[in-house]
């Protein structure tokens, strides 16, 4: 190590890292150079490559450029807003407010293969639900001229119109890198769960087979958003889907149902007394329920059953029996004839298993054989047990969670946002797929945050320590809206609040309930670190500008003094954490060795030192800690070529493995 290595600046390599998968599984098509001898790659696959004219496929206008895109290291990075987070010392959670392309690129090195769930609820294509730049190209400028950060130079952006020759290829050219990019963070016995509508769903089901391949489909999901409506021309839209597809689906786990201790504690408070079954939680369900219509194939689900005082009982409505007895049947003459859930014979099976309970009532729903209120309400009981062993596996329908209840729990939290996914939907996923411990949930269409409330709200009621990250473009509220009215800018600025929000109500919670803390339940991870993309804190050589003398020569101005000059050392920090393969959550201890500051990360494995001027007695002082790398700037050698060759040398004969400069 007589020369010190520079530091790499940009994202992962996503072609390098392609190519040495490809390696480990056929090294012999390699060649000198590196280079793939794709005829002995054909060779090594028995011929079993098509190479035909006709070949099924799928094509679009713009996706020879998706590929240069995934391909292109991203020159950002992640600036920490510690004003805008919550306990940013001590948690794991992450909001990441910027265009999701650049930050998929810079989570790779830190997040590859890290991820067990993904869930997104991209833009459906609607026609204006999705910006687009008019080049076709999205980069960090793109970003920046969006945002206002920079002057756009004439750079257009316009919503994706029905009306545009490229109305379903923009929508597949925005989607295709960005899950190329997801697949790449999933665990392998990871999963993505992606909501869509009917406009694109063909579309998305082509693109997700393509990268994460058709033996890798789970399935989809239908989801009802909403109960009713008279809107649309054939049908009312009514429904959406949910598609899923595994990483690996050899290793990805079955799905099951499982119901949460808070749940059983909350609605099996019953035990059963006598019987076989004696000791076992139940829970207890109304025989007659207002809501069944007897006009709809209910007619021989209303009769009379005896109370254990003899009084006969009937569902509301009109009585004329031949005889008034248990038993006797009374169809249903109009829509005012309440029923039964159970015709009779069901209902003398379930009593024989011990399974019905009468309850005395003041606010009796039944009446008795001559139409007064009778005292009494009939109760079936539903076993615990019994609803565990058949829930096990979740059925493919979603019913439960409608839009409606979004814009409840978003008006408990006082935040004005029309189009959120319900967090409870969310939180129904995480559990069905097992996704449990420390496990991390990542939403890079984050919108106002329902993922995060999903993941804050499970870990507090089943005890787990759910990581979340969310990555939401800064994207502009309508002038008009009551979001924007209520002070929230961005779409972001009301994914951020309402994190707050609900990490406020969880901690009223445990102020009510002061012994919610035990050895069993430790303490839940309340906060969110909050960081915003941004231009790389380092100067670094574009190899796209103008081959012209005036370009080149401000490259090379930008190389003298290659530090922003608005770049904090926290902000540096997290740039070389990120881009060293580190987790933004990674434990970061602050050291003070030679009177300089040093930071250590990962329990000593890497020291950072930020100092601008650095001496022969803080390079040995380092490297007598023997960690596996050390980061130093560039500057801090103050051009003393003696006294970097001297701290290369020190660094190896110390065992460090990579010394680096930047």
């Amino acid at each position: 190590m007589s020369e010190i290595e520079k530091f790499q600046l940009t994202s992962m390599d996503i072609t390098a890292e392609q190519k040495e998968k490809l390696k480990q599984l056929f090294p012999e098509v390699f060649t000198e150079g590196d280079k793939i001898d794709w005829d002995k790659l054909r060779l090594t696959l028995g011929e079993s490559v098509d190479v035909g004219k006709e070949r099924f496929g799928m094509n679009w206008p713009g996706k020879a450029d998706c590929f240069k895109i995934i391909q292109q290291p991203s020159l950002a990075t992640l600036i920490p807003a510690r004003d805008e987070s919550v306990n940013f010392d001590t948690t794991e959670n992450l909001f990441i407010e910027g265009d999701n392309l650049e930050v998929l690129k810079l989570l790779q090195k830190s997040y590859l293969g890290k991820i067990k769930m993904i869930y997104i609820d991209p833009p459906y294509n609607t026609g204006n639900d999705f910006i687009y730049p008019d080049n076709y190209s999205e980069t960090l400028e793109t970003y920046l001229a969006y945002t206002g950060q920079v002057d756009s130079e004439g750079r257009k952006f316009n919503t994706n119109t029905d009306t545009e020759g490229r109305f379903h290829s923009k929508w597949m050219n925005m989607m295709y890198p960005r899950l190329f990019l997801a697949k790449n963070l999933l665990k392998e016995d990871g999963i993505i769960f992606i909501s869509i509508g009917q406009i694109e769903l063909t579309n998305l089901v082509l693109l997700s087979n393509e990268i994460f391949g058709e033996e890798n489909k789970i399935g989809y999901l239908v989801r009802v958003m909403k109960s009713g409506g008279n809107k649309g021309k054939f049908f009312s839209p009514n429904t959406e889907y949910i598609l899923i597809y595994a990483r690996n689906i050899n290793v990805a786990r079955e799905f099951k149902d499982e119901m949460g201790k808070d749940l059983i504690d909350k609605v099996y408070t019953q035990i059963e007394q006598n019987g076989s079954r004696k000791g076992e939680l139940y829970r207890t369900m109304g025989l007659y329920q207002s809501s069944l219509d007897p006009l709809r194939g209910c007619n021989n689900q209303r009769y009379f059953i005896e109370a254990p005082d003899g009084v006969l009982l009937i569902p509301t409505g009109s009585i004329f029996p031949e005889e008034k007895k248990e038993g006797a049947k009374i169809a249903p003459v109009s829509e005012n004839d309440k029923v039964w859930r159970w015709t009779y014979e069901t209902y003398l099976k379930e009593k024989a298993k011990g399974n019905i309970e009468f309850k005395k009532s003041k606010n009796a729903v039944l009446q008795d054989e001559n139409g007064k209120a009778a005292n009494w309400n009939i109760y079936t009981k539903i076993w615990l047990n019994n609803r565990m062993e058949e829930g096990r596996i979740p059925v493919d329908i979603i019913d439960k969670y409608e839009n409606r209840h979004s814009a409840k729990e978003l008006q408990e939290l006082g935040v004005k946002f029309d189009f959120a996914k319900p967090s409870k939907l969310i939180a129904f996923l995480i559990r069905i797929m097992g996704c449990k411990e420390d496990n991390l949930v990542l939403d890079f269409f984050a919108g106002s945050g329902s993922t995060a409330q999903a993941v804050l709200d499970l870990n507090n009621e089943d005890n787990e320590r759910r990581k979340f990250i969310c990555v939401q473009l800064p994207e502009p509220t309508d002038e008009n809206s009551e979001a924007n009215k209520s002070g929230f800018i961005t779409i972001a600025d009301i994914g951020k609040e309402r994190i707050r929000r609900v990490i406020k109500k969880i901690e009223e919670e445990q102020k009510q309930n002061a012994n919610m803390f035990t050895e069993d339940k430790p303490q839940l991870d309340l906060g969110f670190k909050v960081f915003k993309l941004a231009p790389s804190n380092f100067s670094t050589w574009n190899a796209n500008v103008d081959k012209t003398a005036e370009a080149i020569g401000k490259q090379l101005e930008l190389h003298v003094d290659h530090i922003s000059e608005s770049a904090d050392q926290e902000a540096i920090l997290y740039e070389l954490l990120l881009k060293s393969g580190f987790e933004l959550t990674t434990k970061i201890e602050k050291l003070e060795i030679e009177s300089k500051t040093v930071f250590s990360i990962g329990e000593g494995e890497l020291l950072i030192c930020l100092e601008r001027e650095l001496t022969n007695e803080l390079i040995k002082a380092m490297a007598e800690r023997k960690p596996a790398r050390v980061i130093c700037l560039d500057e801090g050698f103050q051009n003393n070529d003696q006294l970097k060759t001297n701290a290369a040398l020190i660094m190896k004969s110390k065992g460090v493995v990579k010394f680096q400069t930047v």
